[in-house]
């Protein structure tokens, strides 16, 4: 075990976390056996931040962060997303945005991860893409879900607020509700939320991109591909994912990151973007993209 923390850390509310933690989506589509590997590997290397969800799977994805590392270090914070859940069908996800659904979700946290409490619950908006859109009973007024959140956080089943796919403007009606952190959408090639993220630090609040890499499923390119990556890449002698996650955490110290994989290999190259030193040089031509 070691006490050092991937690219240093970061405030996620009263935590402590890495800069580099660990998305755990992709666990839905493995073993129990070999997702305990990926995990016990996360958390040998450092890493105290678990991002994951209960429709990740039916439950899949928390059932092995259970079996794999309960009882959890006093360290390890879980954090878990609300607003969809899983359903049997051909498109396996759908929308869970009203009051009572958010508490269902948190319900099914508490239950599949084994915890009296989810340190910390993102709320995921469906205004937006990427991925599905509200329509019909699933447009739920963002000021009813936070006092929901509100609510659960005051009963102790949830520590802690933090949103996923808002606007700027959601963020600042949300801002009351005393949020730490922020996901969305945001890489070295798209910085559509760079608004966002300068209001988070004006806040205190932590930045946690997704797609910093990019995503097959939602058609968003990978930024690894972009020649001036290869190039800085290739000079520093590390992978261009290394050098597009290292931009993220050398472009604002309030961003933590949460790339994922089902391979320790590729949880290894995704924790060198730590040791990578981007000079002005690289920053400057990686900044004008």
């Amino acid at each position: 075990m070691t006490s050092q923390r991937p690219g240093g850390t970061v405030k996620l509310g009263r935590h402590e976390i890495a800069r580099i933690g660990y998305g755990a989506m992709q666990l839905e589509h493995v073993e129990a056996e070999a997702a305990a590997t990926v995990l016990h590997r996360a958390v040998e290397l450092g890493i105290n931040h678990l991002d994951t969800a209960s429709f990740y799977g039916h439950t899949t994805v928390n059932q092995h962060i259970r079996a794999a590392l309960h009882p959890y270090p006093d360290d390890l914070v879980i954090v878990s997303k609300v607003g969809a859940r899983r359903v049997d069908a051909p498109v396996p996800l759908a929308l869970a945005q009203r009051p009572e659904d958010l508490r269902e979700q948190v319900h099914l946290d508490l239950t599949s991860l084994g915890l009296e409490q989810v340190p910390v619950v993102n709320l995921r908006r469906a205004d937006q893409g990427p991925g599905l859109i509200a329509e019909a009973d699933q447009v739920a007024p963002l000021d009813d879900q936070l006092a929901e959140l509100i609510a659960l956080r005051n009963e102790g089943l949830i520590g802690a607020i933090g949103l996923s796919n808002v606007s700027t403007e959601q963020l600042r009606q949300a801002l009351p509700a005393d949020l730490v952190c922020v996901q969305n959408a945001y890489s070295v090639i798209d910085r559509s939320s760079e608004e966002q993220l300068a209001l988070c630090a004006t806040n205190g609040i932590a930045w946690i991109p997704y797609f910093p890499l990019g995503s097959a499923f939602d058609r968003i390119p990978s930024p690894t591909e972009h020649p001036i990556v290869q190039e800085i890449a290739t000079q520093t002698g590390a992978t261009p994912a290394a050098v597009c996650l290292a931009w993220i955490l050398a472009h604002d110290d309030h961003t933590a990151l949460i790339p994922g994989t089902r391979s320790v290999d590729h949880l290894e190259d995704n924790l060198r973007a730590a040791d990578v030193h981007l000079n002005p040089e690289a920053l400057a031509k990686l900044d004008a993209l």
